[in-house]
């Protein structure tokens, strides 16, 4: 038994993972830094109820997703030793900076604004948000910045087989990066607007008598998937050029998955800037809260943009093979020594444990976005005694 496609299936399993709780994530706190902002700004009643129903999704995916994170960065030290001898200096540079980005300042601050509720002043705990929303928007740009090493080695020199950093700045003006950070982040916004689309249509399908709250809920998360598809069309088309100039021949791969995953991506980012669009004209006089078979559409559609990202990482990671660090390591020489058996033994432990996780994030959310908002006499006042995950 081979312990390298293994260890391909097992890292490419967690990074999926993972990457579907990051979208998510990226997505709702954009969002619900808007509503509290806008709700500080002297907005209606039901802007401060929404932030604190779809920011307790939020903080649900995110909570659930740290797990799939950690597991990541240990497979990069423990599965792939042969990374760390070749590029740790440069690799672990951006990681490691990440790490203390989302795991310190995100956390610290997801944690005050979570536990202020009613306790801080408004300003603070607006400002609070929105410095959860940069470091998560920091976190995305240094582990971008990680991979597009991969893609493309820029600023370093090779010295007995050590890749040594000439230009730490040349990592952020990397091709490989300009592009497609952009483009993550502009897919994360239309994740989040099609995520609160879908249960605002839902709660419209049950005939909700939160008309106003899904109403403005749903407007946000419209206008929010168009401006993410516009994006994500636009830089994800952008990224063409750059390519070109440092992997010519990626997209010829002769991987048919490179190919087909390509065409399927395009497909579902022109099918959701088409849907948006529509939704965005649906806003005149609130139709699209009265076309009862659009509203089904709306529930169905919302794991789109989340197969559009897999098949978008499947692009980028397998159209660089045989590869780790393009031109310099591949994975066959990256993999650690390790039995296959013991490989394959932790692939499966882990598959599982992301499966439960993955279930767990779906199940508390669909039971809190099922149950909608607490009653407006529930959080008329400040609720000292309760944090925003109360609900859960």
């Amino acid at each position: 038994m081979d312990a390298l496609p293994i260890a391909r299936l097992q890292f490419a399993t967690t990074t999926s993972f993972h990457f579907l709780f990051v979208l998510l994530t990226l997505g709702l706190v954009t969002l619900v830094a808007v509503m509290q902002t806008r709700s500080a700004f002297g907005g209606k009643p039901e802007l401060t109820r929404m932030t604190r129903f779809w920011g307790k999704l939020y903080v649900i995916n995110y909570a659930l997703g740290i797990v799939t994170g950690i597991v990541m960065e240990f497979q990069f030290g423990l599965t792939w030793t042969g990374l760390s001898a070749v590029a740790g200096d440069v690799f672990g540079a951006p990681l490691a900076i990440e790490t203390l980005v989302a795991f310190f300042a995100e956390s610290t601050f997801l944690g005050l604004w979570i536990f202020g509720w009613g306790r801080l002043n408004k300003w603070v705990h607006l400002t609070l948000i929105w410095l959860v929303t940069l470091t998560a928007y920091a976190s995305a740009l240094f582990i971008m910045v990680a991979n597009s090493f991969l893609q493309n080695p820029v600023g370093t020199h090779a010295e007995n087989g050590v890749l040594k950093l000439d230009d730490f700045g040349a990592l952020f003006t990397n091709p490989a990066l300009t592009m497609s950070l952009p483009h993550v982040l502009s897919a994360a916004l239309m994740t989040g607007g099609f995520f609160v689309v879908g249960v605002s249509a839902y709660h419209f399908i049950k005939r909700t008598k939160e008309i106003e709250f899904f109403r403005r809920s749903m407007r946000i998360g419209v206008l929010a998937s168009l401006a993410g598809s516009t994006l994500v069309i636009g830089f994800g088309f952008g990224q063409f050029g750059p390519l070109g100039e440092y992997h010519g021949d990626k997209l010829s791969s002769p991987d048919p998955l490179v190919g087909a995953s390509l065409g399927f991506m395009i497909q579902i980012g022109f099918i959701a800037f088409l849907a948006s669009i529509l939704g965005t004209l649906l806003l005149f006089r609130n139709w699209i809260t009265k076309v009862r078979p659009l509203l089904y559409v709306m529930v169905l559609a919302i794991p789109l943009p989340f197969v559009a990202a897999i098949l978008g990482w499947l692009v980028r990671e397998i159209g660089r093979q045989p590869w780790l660090i393009r031109g310099q390591l591949t994975t066959a020489d990256a993999v650690a020594a390790i039995p296959a058996g013991q490989i394959l033994f932790s692939f499966i432990a882990f598959t599982l444990l992301f499966l439960v996780l993955a279930i767990a994030d779906w199940v508390l959310m669909s039971r809190v976005a099922k149950r909608g908002p607490d009653a407006v006499e529930e959080t008329a006042a400040p609720r000292t005694e309760l944090p925003v995950l109360s609900g859960v």
